[in-house]
Parts: structure tokens; sequence; C-alpha cells
């Protein structure tokens, strides 16, 4: 069958092979939402305008008083079901699942035509590139030849700005501060290039420890490849166990695993469906904090000595040390710590935003879009749903045999003709909204990504459920292992008093 090319720009017609290529479609035979015309294109850039039906309307406060200020936060509330470091976590897993530099918000495209340049798969080859013999970049050759052990920084300057004096580390990066990782994207702002760091600080780890335990006779390959295991298998223990259950509830996740996926099949490999990439799974962006506690700098109490910041802030100065949290810089106060992000069991931790249709006001005015595409996050989701063909939620509820949203729901999207026939993306967030109090994605959302996201690791012959599915985590505690687990065993949780 003939496809265009889509980096050259051409329209392709929609694959009757849709579970072939790296992208697809769960639903081959569903119509898109809506037929791709100015009036609809029009209603959608409305509906994620600045200021618009989805702009949650955060108060232009410096960012300490957006996170302390319970005032503040009436139109965006947290969820108290999420801490504020599974966001990221989820932007983590993203990268780690796809990169599609090709697609663009102007042509309509065939999934099946796009280049995916990841393989489907939670392997971390965001972090482990190609391996130390095709990515030697990524691997520090002072350690066994550049053969066993990843390459991390110290921050220069980081320990006396630090509680402890505790020195903080960094990407390894080149002269002019590019990251050298597997996916740049991982730089895009200071949480995600930490999250990064501390997986590569992981797998240190883990090669120490396997030094000490198996002792000499073994090779670096040997070395690093069981290396790689550990830390695989227990990053899919920690998505599987933490992140789902978390996300999507315990039921649904246990549902996918005990009696299989319904909808989420393959013929030959796995693949994303634009259903999960489009729709479901950018469920993250509506939990992003305006701001952020980066670090508790050199005091734990007095917040005046530590770093609060935007995500991002346009009118920020440039330079290796903006005033806000956006990626690809270095300077000594710019590394995260977790217990601000996730729970330690200290009380320190802040939530997430709430799963539903408001977005935090700062994604509304993003930096660096290609001149003349919007700059407003849901503006591009909605479009990109409309481009790339997905079906409405109240479609894809019914080839799912699951509750959909009642008009009533939807009503105010009345106006602009989107109450029965609604974006699937939008559609998600809403059902999340009402059907779980936005503490986790509803029937329709939550299958989708517990499906597809199970399925990626059941389909990798390498995995810990097609391998050993009695496997249990050697860190962490009682045969378990979450998101604090592995922050601590990469030494990256700062000693707070």
């Amino acid at each position: 069958m003939s496809h265009g090319h889509a980096s050259l720009g051409e329209s392709t017609p929609e694959s009757v092979f849709y579970d072939q290529g790296r992208f697809g479609r769960l639903f081959g035979t569903l119509p898109p939402f809506a037929a791709d015309t100015p009036l609809i294109r029009g209603a959608l850039t409305e509906l994620g305008a600045p200021g618009g039906l989805m702009d949650a309307g955060d108060p232009a406060s410096d960012p300490i008083t957006l996170i302390t200020d319970p005032a503040k936060r009436v139109n965006n509330p947290d969820n108290p079901a999420l801490t504020a470091g599974f966001t990221f976590l989820g932007q983590f897993l993203d990268h780690d699942m796809t990169f599609d530099p090709t697609s663009s918000l102007a042509r309509r495209q065939d999934p099946e035509s796009i280049r995916n340049f990841r393989i489907p798969a939670l392997d971390l080859d965001s972090v482990y590139g190609s391996g130390p013999g095709a990515s030697p970049h990524l691997y520090d050759t002072s350690v066994d030849g550049g053969r066993t052990t990843l390459l991390t920084e110290e921050i220069p300057g980081s320990a006396a700005v630090s509680i402890g004096n505790e020195p903080r580390y960094d990407l390894p990066r080149n002269s002019q501060k590019v990251a050298l990782i597997g996916d740049p994207r991982n730089d895009e702002n200071l949480i995600v290039s930490q999250l990064h760091l501390a997986l590569l600080r992981f797998h240190n780890r883990v090669v120490g420890d396997l030094k000490e335990d198996l002792g000499p006779g073994y090779t670096a390959g040997e070395l690093f490849t069981e290396a790689q295991r550990v830390v695989r298998w227990h990053y899919q223990w920690l998505i599987v166990h933490e992140f789902l259950p978390r996300t999507v509830g315990a039921d649904t996740v246990n549902d996918v695993l005990t009696r299989g996926r319904k909808h989420f099949k393959w013929r030959n490999e796995p693949y994303i469906p634009v259903e999960f990439s489009v729709g479901a799974y950018r469920f993250g962006h509506s939990q992003v904090r305006p701001s952020y506690r980066a670090n508790f700098g050199t005091s734990a109490t007095d917040a005046a000595q530590q770093f609060f910041a935007h995500i991002f802030d346009p009118a920020a100065a440039d330079g290796d040390d903006p005033a806000d949290l956006r990626g690809r810089r270095r300077a000594a106060r710019r590394f995260i710590d977790w217990q601000t992000f996730f729970d330690f069991a200290d009380g320190r931790q802040r939530q997430s935003k709430t799963i539903d249709t408001r977005i935090s006001s700062v994604l509304f005015a993003l930096m660096g879009q290609p001149q003349g595409e919007p700059n407003s996050l849901a503006t591009r989701n909605l479009l990109r749903s409309l481009t790339m063909k997905v079906p409405s939620g109240q479609r894809v509820a019914k080839a799912m045999k699951l509750p959909a949203l009642e008009k009533s729901h939807l009503a105010d999207l009345k106006d602009l003709h989107l109450d029965d026939r609604t974006p699937l993306w939008f559609y998600v967030l809403r059902e999340a909204q009402v059907m779980a109090n936005g503490e986790r994605l509803g029937p329709v959302g939550g299958r989708i990504v517990a499906e597809v996201i199970v399925g990626l690791i059941q389909g990798d012959g390498q995995s810990y459920l097609r391998q050993d599915p009695d496997w249990r985590p050697t860190y962490g505690q009682a045969e378990s292992f979450t998101a604090p687990d592995l922050l601590k065993a990469a030494r990256v949780v700062a000693t707070l008093s």
C-alpha cells in the first residue's frame, strides 16, 4: 500500500493495516471526531486559547505565593492522590516510549506513516542509548574503559547552596551546555532532567553493588548487561505497581494484568496508538503546577533560602541561571530536592494539579514554538487531535463498551458544537473530572493508558513480565520499589533535619 512521506508534508491516506507501523490506531474503523475545516479549527483554537474555557486563570503571583497560599489555587486545585513528581515521571515515560520529530499541526497524517525514532517499549533506551559501544559519549571512560558506567557531572558551587553542603549533580554536557543524553527532550525542564540523572546514578549504584556481590571473574560487558537488566526491571516494576495504580486505579491495572488486554493488540510488534499518544496520555498536561519549590537551598524552614520558580516564564531573563525551571542550563542552584515532589513520609511533599479540563495558565504561553504555530499547549493538543484524525471520546467510549459522559457533562462546549463529538484529549480530562473527582483517570482514559503501558512491557521479550513475572525488586523495601526508593537508591535525596 502506498503512503506519502510524513516528513515531506504530504497528506497520507488512512492506513488499513493500522497496527503494522510504530504508530497506529486502536480503533481503525472509527471516523475522526470532526472534519478538518476552518470552522472546526476556529472552535478548537477558541477552546484552547489563553483566557478560554481551559485556562485555569492562575493569578499573576510570585512562585512562592502560588505554592503556599491556598486562595491562589481555587480554580486550579491540588490533587490529594498524586504528588507533584508523578507529572514528570509520566513525562519521562512518554519520552521513553516515543520520539516523533516529524509531526506537524498543519497537515493530516496517517499514524502508520510517521517515523517513531524510539522503539515502542519501556526499556530506558532514552538512558542507555545504543549501549557503550555505539553511544560512547553517554559512558564514563574513567571507569572500566567506558564499558559499564554512565557519565554524570558535579555541579560546580552546588555544595555551597545546598543543605549539608552536599555536592549536587547534573547531566553530562558539552562545552555549549547541551546535555549528552539519549533523548534531548529529557532536558526540557529541570525536574525531568534531574529525574533522568537519578536513573543514571541508579544504574551506577547497581554496577558498584554487582562488583561487590559477584566479585572478580566477570567481564565489563557482563557487568553492564546485568546492571542494565536490574535497572530496567526495577523501573518496569515501579511503572506497573506504583505509577499505573495511582494514575488509573488499582482495579483497572489488576484487570488488565489478570484478564488481559481487550483493545490493544498487534500482529507483529507493539505500536503506539494515536488514541493513547494524542489523546489519553496527554492527561499529564493538566497536572502541571504553575510553580514549584525546586530545592530547599540551605534551609528546610526558611523560604527565603529556597529555590521557588515557575515551571517556565517567558519574561525571565535568559542565561545560565534564569528565574524559572527551564532546562538546558547549569548553575549552582539548579538541582532538585525530591522531598517536594514525592512522599518521603516527612510532610514536605506538594501535590500535582487535579486531572481535569483546567490547565495552568503558564502553559498557554509556551516558549520556542515554530513560527506561525500556536503557543498554547491546549490549542496544540486539540489541533493535533484534528490533524491526526483521532475519533471523538464518545465514539471511543462506545467502541470500548464503557459508560460515556452525558451531554450535560459537556454543556460548556455546546456553543462550539463539540458537546456530542468531543476531542478525545478533552473528553478524557473531563471524564476524570466527572467520574474520578480529578484524582485519577476515568474508565476510557484509564483503560487506554493501562492497556498500552502494560502491553508495551508485555510485548518486550526482555521485560520482567515476559522473562520472570514472579520476580520481586531487590532494592526498596518489602519486595516493593517506589519512586522514593529509586531516588534513595540513586543517592540524590537531600538529608533534611
